[in-house]
């Protein structure tokens, strides 16, 4: 079974990827740097100065490793969400329905699994995605090296405290709006389909960014210290300097770009994902 969660984690999160990097790219650059502003202009230098390349930096690392991602998050999950309820599925009629409460735990608990393979992965993703003008590391091998080598193994992990706060309630949430989406826009008795899983999967994906984008920017600009961007010393400095040279609304930076990006990307990973999945396994 974790085989096979590897299998359609790797598929469902490459496509989610493909479709949302742009965007992602032009956010990590407008969060973690403060020569961009806005949208618009961010797009423009980006295209400028890079062409169409510039978009898709940094998407080579995470498409090679979303397999191990997607398949920690949605196995970590579903099995959470099985040990609570004691059932195959949380719709199934064997076993105790889940309940919020379960679904959300079952979703902290994969948010938190996924930060200890993320966190270096997602570190490398935003040092390559914010090279702007100079291209300090030649890609991702080298930007591993270039870090372990001037700031150790616990380089790879800058930020990891960050990624944790935003991730492990956000996983909760993320996969709560999905369920219950999911449910409401199913017939008692059937199976979800296409339209219901679209539809669910976009809705996860706005609710969860619009609350995850405040620790997203203090996360992106911890990543960028130390290579190019500001040097903080943590999550509360971060907070105090760019609250202060900034206000709050340095917390909502990026938040039309991670809602705009949210919906399709996360459609497409959730349908992707339940696909393959009655693929592999005709009674999941």
């Amino acid at each position: 079974m974790l085989f096979l969660e590897f299998i359609a984690g790797s598929i469902s999160g490459a496509l989610g990827l493909a479709v949302g990097h742009p965007l992602d790219t032009i956010k990590v650059r407008l969060q973690a740097q403060s020569v961009y502003t806005g949208i618009f202009h961010c797009m423009s230098k980006t295209y400028s100065h890079e062409g169409l390349h510039g978009f898709f930096k940094g998407m080579a690392f995470p498409v090679l490793t979303t397999g191990i991602t997607n398949a920690v998050v949605f196995g970590s999950y579903s099995n959470a969400l099985n040990y609570l309820t004691q059932s195959q599925r949380s719709d199934s009629s064997q076993g105790k329905p889940a309940t919020v409460a379960h679904v959300f735990t079952a979703g902290c608990f994969s948010g938190l699994m996924q930060v200890f393979v993320c966190a270096p992965i997602d570190l490398v993703k935003v040092r390559l995605q914010g090279q702007a003008t100079v291209d300090r590391y030649r890609g991702p091998i080298h930007c591993v090296a270039v870090i372990l080598k001037e700031e150790g193994p616990r380089g790879l992990f800058r930020g990891g405290l960050a990624l944790t706060l935003r991730d492990v309630p956000c996983y909760g949430l993320y996969f709560l709006p999905y369920e219950i989406t999911r449910k409401a826009l199913t017939e008692n008795g059937k199976q979800s389909g296409t339209f219901s899983i679209l539809i669910a999967g976009g809705v996860a994906g706005v609710v969860t960014w619009a609350f995850a984008t405040p620790m997203d920017v203090v996360k992106a600009r911890l990543q960028m210290s130390g290579a190019g961007g500001r040097e903080y010393s943590g999550v509360l400095h971060c907070m105090r300097v760019s609250i202060r040279e900034e206000g709050l609304r340095f917390f909502f930076k990026g938040l039309l770009l991670n809602s705009l990006r949210a919906f399709p990307v996360n459609a497409i990973t959730f349908l992707s994902y339940e696909s393959l999945m009655r693929i592999f396994c005709p009674h999941h």
